[in-house]
C-alpha cells in the first residue's frame, strides 16, 4: 500500500512539473508582446539617432537563442523576452531585471563588464543551463 501511495505522489509531481514547463496556449494577445513589437517597429522607422538599443531574446526548453549580447555603456537598453516553448523568465541581477514570461524591461548599464543573464523561472531539468552573457563595452 505504501508503494502505491509513493508512486501516486511521484506521478503527481511529474504532472505538476510538466505543467509548469508547458507553454502559454492562450489565444488572447499578450500586451507585453504587442508593446515589444511596437517599440521595435517604432525604432526601425526612426532613421535618426537612437537613444536605446532593443534586444529581442527568445527562450525555449532549455536555452536562450543568444549566448552573448553586446551593448554600449551609458546607452539605454530595451530587452524583450519571448517564450517560444515552455514558460521561462530572464534576470540580470546587477540591473534589477526580472522578466517573468513574455515581457520587456529597460535599463542603462553604466559600467563595462560581463553580466550573467539567466532564466528566473524554475522550468525543469535544463533550467540551470539557461544562461547567457551580457557584455557592456
Amino acid at each position: 500500500m505504501k508503494k502505491k501511495g509513493f508512486l501516486s505522489l511521484l506521478f503527481l509531481g511529474l504532472v505538476l512539473l510538466l505543467a509548469a514547463c508547458s507553454g502559454n496556449e492562450s489565444s488572447e494577445p499578450n500586451n507585453n508582446e504587442e508593446t515589444a513589437e511596437n517599440q521595435t517597429s517604432e525604432q526601425s522607422e526612426d532613421t535618426g539617432s537612437q537613444d536605446a538599443s532593443t534586444i529581442n531574446i527568445t527562450a525555449s526548453n532549455w536555452e536562450f537563442d543568444q549566448s552573448e549580447i553586446t551593448v554600449k555603456a551609458g546607452e539605454e537598453v530595451n530587452i524583450a523576452l519571448t517564450n517560444s516553448e515552455g514558460y521561462h523568465g530572464l534576470a540580470i541581477d546587477e540591473f534589477d531585471i526580472d522578466i517573468q514570461g513574455d515581457g520587456t524591461a529597460t535599463f542603462t548599464p553604466e559600467e563595462p563588464g560581463e553580466y550573467k543573464i539567466y532564466c528566473s523561472v524554475p522550468c525543469g531539468n535544463g533550467h540551470a543551463t539557461m544562461v547567457a552573457t551580457l557584455i557592456v563595452v
